[in-house]
């Protein structure tokens, strides 16, 4: 109607029929269109390459578009019979014309949600900060458990005139763990490789005590050793590996660290014998804490499961996307 008024053509009593059935159309190719984005997961952000799904999306409600409404205005005779086309042409005009407002609608689909991406990113980086500074008071009992500060420490005491090397290499360890505790509040993540190295020596002060009733098993993909994942999570696993598994075992048990890739993510396996039963409140602050911390700093992209795979395993499995 505007160009119609700005141009001086003749108003038809069918233009404004016209209008709303274009109106009308985009509103239901645009609907599509939204669909198929969700269906394809083309909601930000995504890969780089996927891009070439949004296009082709965009293009094929482009052609149906213009393809439905030339159909309906010939079946209907909503056309100038002094000035009439043929469909083909009239469907090439209405391509041209009517393409470009779905391009902006798309452009301000995605516009919108990059900004909400955005908002969503700072509103869980306040989140994760609140948390952090609410666990800051709780770090200790939560990575590091007092109990293995003392057991450790009398350990490292019968070592003093037994094994005085052995006692050094302890408190250096012991140094290392309690170091790496105290900065964890200050890091977001951290390298696979630093955060093994921890693990290696909480364990190496946790098998003087436990001798041989601790076995350790390690299936590291080297490839996954640069990746980044949250600061004492690894360790708190595996700590609660021993607190809860091979802590109640007679003959102890064992543990296995994995750390795979799969096709989209990075698992963290810690497997160890024992049996999952939920009532601890110390276990249960250590899982709902590692879900917490998976749920701001990954989202739905992240999970983690812990399960038992029988009567005597018990499997802790954290998988993080991978870092692109």
């Amino acid at each position: 109607m505007f160009f119609s008024f700005i141009f001086r053509q003749e108003v038809f009593p069918w233009s404004y029929a016209r209008l709303g059935l274009g109106i009308g159309l985009g509103f239901a190719f645009t609907h599509i269109l939204r669909e198929y984005f969700h269906t394809f997961k083309l909601k930000p952000p995504f890969p780089r390459q996927r891009w070439w799904f949004v296009l082709l999306g965009i293009l094929v409600v482009c052609a149906g578009y213009s393809l439905m409404n030339s159909a309906i205005i010939e079946w209907l005779g909503w056309y100038d019979l002094k000035r009439k086309a043929s469909l083909q042409r009239r469907f090439m005009m209405n391509l041209l014309n009517d393409s470009p407002i779905i391009f902006v609608w798309s452009s301000i689909y995605f516009v919108w949600h990059y900004i909400e991406l955005a908002r969503n990113t700072e509103l869980d980086t306040v989140k994760l900060e609140a948390v952090v500074k609410d666990l800051q008071l709780k770090t200790i009992k939560s990575h590091i458990n007092p109990h293995f500060i003392f057991n450790a420490l009398n350990s490292i005491r019968a070592l003093v005139d037994e094994n005085p090397e052995r006692a050094r290499t302890a408190i250096t360890e012991l140094s290392n763990l309690l170091r790496s505790s105290m900065q964890a509040d200050k890091l977001e993540t951290t390298s696979l490789e630093r955060e093994l190295s921890i693990v290696k020596d909480y364990l190496a002060l946790e098998y003087i005590r436990f001798e041989d009733r601790l076995r350790v098993v390690y299936k590291i993909d080297e490839d996954t050793l640069d990746q980044q994942v949250p600061p004492m999570m690894l360790q708190t696993l595996v700590e609660n590996a021993i607190k809860h598994g091979i802590s109640k075992e007679v003959n102890g048990g064992d543990i296995v660290i994995t750390s795979r890739f799969t096709d989209t993510h990075h698992e963290l396996i810690v497997m160890n014998t024992g049996k999952y039963e939920p009532i601890d409140e110390e276990e249960g602050f250590g899982v709902t804490s590692t879900i917490s911390r998976l749920q701001l700093m990954y989202g739905e992209r992240a999970s983690f499961e812990l399960t038992n795979l029988d009567q005597h395993r018990v499997e802790a499995k954290v998988a993080m996307p991978l870092n692109l």
